[in-house]
């Protein structure tokens, strides 16, 4: 079942310490200042920034909706197609990044 940027929004804003910025032309949820995703313009396609073990088995598991998100030459993270996406993949993957965003802040031997 797809998924639509507002239902993105309300279950990373009921994240704990999460906020919505604008980050450059992308908006991006952040968790105590530190980005977990972006909504790049138009709001069909969701950047989620993931440790690199969960993001190879993201992208392994649904390359259907899924494709890198690469930073020069790095990939930081998925982007999702939130048409094709299947809801609970999205869901759970925003969760995971803003787990492991959260962890990164609270300790730098986290990551």
């Amino acid at each position: 079942m797809p998924i639509k940027l507002d239902e993105v929004r309300r279950v990373a804003l009921a994240l704990p310490e999460t906020t919505e910025e604008p980050h450059h032309h992308f908006g991006s949820f952040r968790v105590r200042g530190k980005i977990f995703a972006t909504i790049p313009p138009g709001g069909n396609l969701l950047h989620i920034f993931l440790p690199e073990q969960a993001r190879e088995l993201a992208l392994a598991m649904d390359p259907q909706f899924l494709e890198p998100v690469r930073w020069g030459s790095k990939v930081l993270g998925v982007r999702a197609n939130l048409a094709a996406a299947r809801k609970a993949t999205v869901l759970a993957l925003v969760r995971k990044a803003y787990e492991y965003k959260a962890a990164a802040k609270a300790s730098p031997r986290a990551r």
